[in-house]
């Protein structure tokens, strides 16, 4: 409870979904989080963010897991343009020159 649906939470799920990860959306026990392989934060704020460890304990290795960082490689290749936006997530926002 409290997780809030937001764009960059949606994406994410794509994303994975792309990657044919399964995407379960369910609540767990805190302690289902010491045991993962791989933990992360997605926002507006925090984008894609690794979490390495919970109540100080080590989240598998401990570094950012493989899946954390396609996702996050995939995220930011489309929002800074550098891949093409296969999924219209981008709005071209026009630039006008300065009047003088």
């Amino acid at each position: 409870s409290g997780i809030l649906n937001g764009i960059t939470r949606d994406c994410v799920i794509r994303l994975a979904r792309d990657m044919e990860v399964e995407v379960v959306e369910t609540s767990i026990p805190r302690e289902m989080l010491y045991i993962a392989d791989e933990v992360f934060f997605t926002g507006t704020a925090a984008e894609v963010t690794p979490i390495r460890s919970v109540d100080r304990i080590r989240i598998g290795s401990g570094h950012r897991g493989p899946i954390t960082e396609t996702l996050q490689k995939d995220f930011f290749a489309i929002v800074n343009g550098a891949v093409p936006d296969r999924h219209g997530w981008l709005s071209p926002v026009e630039v006008r020159q300065p009047v003088a």
